[in-house]
């Protein structure tokens, strides 16, 4: 497999690079508060005790949980011989590898997938596909009802959120996937097993499209975003700046689609910048929307990878036992 045979991902080096970003992202919040007042901030801060950051997590897990039981129907639909737990530890696992360029580490995931089935590429990989299109589509979803049940002051909500179903749609279409790698090929003329492998891969994208798919991923999507989203309004109020339920829940996903169309790390920078600018257009102060964002991030990004973190040793050797 030679996708993977070029990447050596050990836990000690995603460690190593999750503590490296996260000190960043925490010195860089740190500036932007020495340069308010601290004093005011602190204030804010003593509002959240144990029990709302455990509310705050236990809505993260809600929403990683959620995405896990969609992979398990992906696998299911694609008849690998996969059980409850391998695919757990695979979704969760991958999460160590948020914080790749692009996310494109978390393709961990189908590297363990084939080692211990023995399962071609060529049917893991939609996978991935289906995966990313899956939580565009379902953030898509939630970020147009946000913005028409009363969002204000948002107006590239609804451009965005129709972007990103379009996307959405177009990668989980066979027909459409296969024009398109096909059309790729011809444009470029080049890497002809490779543009082979690709459609043969994207033809496999018929086992998603059935309603008896569909309909449960989406709902499954929806809820963990939604669970991640309320966690944002809940804060917002216990910082005493509640903007609305939905004005919080277009909010957080239209920082999270900012961030990752950036193709950063874990949309670091891009989804704090946005988060903050847009929390200002509704009238909320620098002194709240500056904890909120790094109390969210750190409750949800960095949640994720800690979880990652910890699962990811546990698949590495289980997939090594496999070969």
């Amino acid at each position: 497999m030679p996708v993977f045979g070029t990447v050596n991902l050990q836990p000690h080096t995603t460690t190593i690079a999750g503590l490296g970003l996260l000190v960043l992202f925490v010195l860089g919040m740190l500036g932007l508060v020495l340069l308010t007042d601290w004093a005011v901030i602190r204030e804010h801060l003593s509002r959240i005790g144990i029990a709302e950051l455990l509310a705050l997590l236990g809505l993260s897990l809600l929403n990683y949980l959620a995405r896990a039981l969609r992979w398990r129907l992906y696998t299911r639909a694609l008849a690998l011989p996969t059980g409850f737990t391998q695919d757990l530890r695979h979704y969760l696992g991958g999460f160590a590898l948020t914080i790749t360029p692009g996310r494109v580490g978390e393709l961990i995931r189908l590297r363990w997938i084939s080692l211990e089935t023995g399962a071609p590429l060529t049917q893991v990989a939609p996978l991935a596909l289906v995966d990313r299109a899956a939580d565009l589509a379902s953030v898509a979803l939630l970020l147009m009802l946000a913005t028409l049940l009363g969002t204000a002051g948002l107006a590239g909500a609804v451009p965005a959120g129709l972007v990103a179903a379009i996307v959405a749609v177009l990668a989980t279409h066979p027909r459409l996937t296969v024009w398109g790698i096909t059309l790729a090929w011809r444009i470029t003329g080049r890497w002809p097993r490779l543009f082979a492998t690709l459609r043969r891969a994207a033809r496999r994208l018929r086992a998603f499209s059935r309603p008896a798919i569909v309909l449960p991923a989406l709902a499954l999507g929806a809820l963990g975003w939604f669970a991640e989203s309320f966690a944002f309004y809940l804060l917002l109020g216990w910082l005493g700046a509640d903007i609305g339920l939905w004005g919080a829940v277009a909010i957080f996903l239209f920082s999270m689609l900012g961030g990752g169309a950036t193709g950063l790390p874990g949309g670091l920078g891009g989804a704090e910048a946005a988060m903050v600018a847009l929390l200002s257009l509704k009238g909320v102060p620098l002194l709240v929307s500056l904890p909120a964002t790094a109390i969210i991030r750190l409750t949800t990004l960095w949640f994720a990878i800690l979880i990652g973190i910890t699962v990811f040793p546990f698949a590495q050797r289980s997939a090594r036992k496999a070969r």
